[in-house]
């Protein structure tokens, strides 16, 4: 049997793909979790071969967890399924060691027959995901311009964010500035849109 274990913050859709999946003669659910905090601790408390993640989940995302998981428990591959098929989204997954990208409105076929893809080694990318995440090009901002932007992202001042990144204003202006010109927006609410809408943060 293969082992899964479910991320998925949405109650109705969790249960629909346990449901359809553990109909497969091949596969079983081992752990439903709704938070990304929670799949770690899941994975190593019931040892699946592959854990399906959603991305955007309260406490922690999935392509955090994905890569802690990849330390913890090299044994479990990942399969992120997620709704926003973002091409830097997909880039991100396959650092943090994903096996496979999905989005979600796959039939449940497609679903079950790249789990055992997965299982069997390769890897398994949604086809128009992966033209897009080429012609995309790389995640232009650096590790700090995102700590920055998402610090910015609910409306934070400069001060705000200066003292919750540990960081002077200035710094922070200019981690801002250069973001908002490698986003080509105008401020940085645009270059928050901009870059969640390519899934660089």
């Amino acid at each position: 049997m293969i082992k899964l274990l479910l991320a998925e913050d949405q109650g109705m859709m969790r249960g629909a793909l346990a449901l359809l999946l553990g109909l497969e003669e091949d596969m079983e659910v081992v752990a439903q979790v709704a938070t990304g905090d929670a799949i770690v601790p899941s994975a190593l408390e019931t040892g699946p071969d592959i854990a399906l993640l959603d991305i955007e989940l309260p406490g922690r995302s999935g392509l955090d967890a994905a890569a802690e998981l990849r330390e913890r428990l090299p044994s479990c591959a990942v399969l992120i399924l997620t709704t926003f098929g973002r091409p830097g989204y997909l880039r991100r997954a396959m650092e943090a060691g994903a096996s496979g990208f999905l989005v979600k409105d796959g039939p449940v076929e497609e679903l079950a027959a790249a789990v055992r893809r997965v299982l069997a080694g390769e890897r398994v990318i949604d086809p128009a995901l992966a033209a897009a995440a080429l012609s995309a090009g790389p995640n232009p901002l650096t590790a700090r311009e995102r700590d920055v932007l998402s610090a910015a992202a609910d409306g934070s001042t400069v001060a705000d964010i200066a003292g919750r990144l540990h960081l002077s204003p200035a710094t922070v202006r200019n981690y801002l500035s250069a973001a908002i010109g490698k986003t080509g927006t105008r401020n940085r609410m645009e270059a928050v849109g901009a870059a969640r809408r390519n899934g660089w943060l």
